[in-house]
């Protein structure tokens, strides 16, 4: 489950939460949402991917991954 209050399985009530934790959590499909998003807005996969890292840690999907 995901930590933060972009995920659809939180309470909702993010008052005082910590929004630097990392998203190591998230499902796939998630992860797959955050691509199409970032797609959406002209970002190149290479920059997508290592955004993502960046908040998904070693749960980050393959950069191939990110190209399909």
């Amino acid at each position: 489950m995901c930590s933060t209050a972009l995920c659809p399985q939180s309470s909702g009530n993010n008052e005082g939460e910590n929004m630097d934790i990392p998203l190591q959590d998230c499902t796939n499909e998630e992860q797959h949402g955050v691509v199409r998003f970032l797609w959406a807005e002209g970002v190149k996969p290479v920059e997508i991917h290592r955004r993502m890292l960046a908040e998904y840690g070693q749960s980050t999907m393959s950069q191939q991954k990110v190209y399909e």
